[in-house]
């Protein structure tokens, strides 16, 4: 059995956790909306037409924000199409997933919706075909009172409350040819600078996320985020980072590292606003919105047929590896807690997602389910600093890979500390050494765990066999606690004031 240690004290913090760092996405795509939390004909819908088993497990999930409604769909998406009496709303043809859209489900049902999933809205607005006016005006319908065009539309349809979403994205993905509207970073950054403007003056109080390049590998990463900050950054809160990998290759090894390609790609933006904000000599700290991570590639090049309406699309089904690297995203994103403020796994469901649904029928929890449930329920309070002593590896795609990773977080509140791990390793155990510093008393008192699936493991409809289960709690003697790490898993170990 190899061994590990990782020393931590609790007066040593590295950052506050925001809880929206534990945020998601909706987008009108596939079934994530339409069979997925809006089925007014199953059998387990409300009577707002939403599915009550998906709200239970969304709620299980503990999500703090959901973005809505895109992605690429908010770049060609006129927001009024989808508000007012149902039966005078317009289906269109929807042209960034070649599908038609029928508005049955829109703004005020998506802030009905989070009301009763415990969450709130994290909403994006139109740059690619519309612009500052049409943001405005949605600010307008969604945030004030009364006594105004918009914000009495807002009641004439029955929602007399403002909705008082007070988180925006400025687009998605402007830099990729692929998007409707697509700009160059300089129209893209004045499109983004006026937009929110006009949305700050009706509404000062909202944040904004400048949308981000779409990926690492974007020709114009780097100079994309320097223009356009350079043109919003007095008037924007958040750059966005969007991110997905996949095993194409089949190389586990590799795929399990991919975390630390995520991880030089905040540190890269990080610079990137911290050049920004010296080059104009600013006391403001611009902090980053890791708003569309996952895993994605299982679904790509599915068939979907022209112009159909809410069809099985881009519905990945996750394997064991999966979980492991969802979990390494997570501990990624917590690492940088000093600056991730806002991330959303994309998406929540059926699509990319870790809930799948059949319509008219059941639920399932898919295996990436629960790394992000334990995640979202248990890492609150603080990051704390840590050093990792451990094995290293070299893979064909990265070098000097830590066998283990961990990361830990206090409640003092709770007066609990939590900490995460993930042994790469297919074949080798690992005792990992919980070493506490500074306090007396704290004692392991659970340990959850994820392990002795194979990669490609993994859950369905009829059978969930890939879940976690609790195994002996950890041996504490004084201020150490030793964990058995077996090969390839995930692992929760939960350490208690007594």
């Amino acid at each position: 059995m190899k061994k590990a240690k990782i020393s931590l004290a609790v007066q040593f913090k590295t950052a506050k956790i925001d809880p929206r760092i534990y945020g998601s996405f909706i987008e009108h795509l596939g079934r994530a909306v339409y069979g997925g939390i809006y089925e007014p004909s199953h059998p387990l819908a409300d009577e707002d037409g939403f599915r009550k088993d998906v709200i239970e497990e969304v709620k299980k999930l503990n999500v703090p924000i959901v973005r809505y409604p895109g992605g690429n769909f908010v770049s060609g998406y006129n927001w009024e199409d989808g508000v007012g009496p149902v039966e005078q709303r317009p289906a269109r043809l929807e042209l960034a997933w070649g599908v038609v859209e029928p508005n049955l489900f829109g703004t005020n049902e998506f802030a009905k919706w989070c009301r009763k999933a415990d969450t709130s809205c994290m909403m994006a607005v139109n740059l690619g075909l519309r612009g500052a006016e049409d943001a405005k005006n949605l600010v307008e319908y969604c945030n004030h009172p009364s006594g105004t065009k918009y914000s009495d539309l807002r009641i004439k349809h029955g929602f007399k409350e403002p909705h008082n979403i007070k988180l925006w994205c400025l687009g998605n993905e402007m830099d990729g040819d692929w998007q409707i509207g697509h700009k160059t970073a300089y129209e893209y950054g004045r499109a983004a600078s006026e937009a929110a403007k006009v949305m700050k003056w009706v509404d000062p109080s909202i944040e904004l996320v400048l949308s981000g390049s779409s990926n690492l590998g974007m020709k114009t990463f780097g100079d994309w985020e320097l223009e356009t900050l350079d043109l919003a950054y007095d008037k924007v809160d958040y750059v966005s980072l969007h991110q997905y990998y996949d095993n194409r290759s089949g190389d586990t090894d590799s795929f399990l590292a991919k975390s630390m390609a995520m991880d030089e790609f905040i540190k890269t933006v990080v610079c990137i606003c911290d050049t920004v904000k010296g080059k104009k000599h600013s006391k403001k700290q611009i902090n980053l919105s890791f708003d569309e991570w996952n895993v994605w590639y299982h679904s790509n090049g599915d068939y979907v047929e022209k112009w159909s309406q809410a069809p099985h699309q881009l519905e990945d089904y996750y394997n064991f590896e999966d979980a492991l690297l969802v979990g390494l995203m997570l501990m990624t994103l917590l690492k940088h807690a000093d600056r991730v403020k806002v991330a959303c796994l994309a998406q929540l469901i059926n699509v990319i997602a870790p809930i799948m649904t059949e319509n008219g029928g059941g639920v399932f929890e898919q295996t990436i389910y629960y790394p992000i449930m334990h995640m979202s329920n248990n890492a609150r309070g603080s990051v704390l600093l840590s050093e990792l002593e451990c094995d290293r590896h070299d893979t064909k795609e990265f070098t000097d890979v830590p066998d283990v990773d961990c990361i830990a977080t206090v409640n003092d509140e709770e007066d609990e500390i939590v900490l995460f791990a993930v042994n790469r390793c297919q074949t080798e155990d690992y005792e990992l050494k919980v070493s506490l510093l500074d306090r007396e008393g704290f004692r392991a008192v659970e340990h959850i765990e994820m392990a002795g699936f194979k990669p490609l493991d993994g859950n369905s409809f009829t059978a969930c066999p890939v879940k976690p289960s609790a195994t002996e709690a950890p041996v504490t003697d004084g201020k150490d606690s030793t964990v058995r790490l077996k090969p390839f898993s995930w692992n929760v170990i939960r350490l208690k004031k007594q």
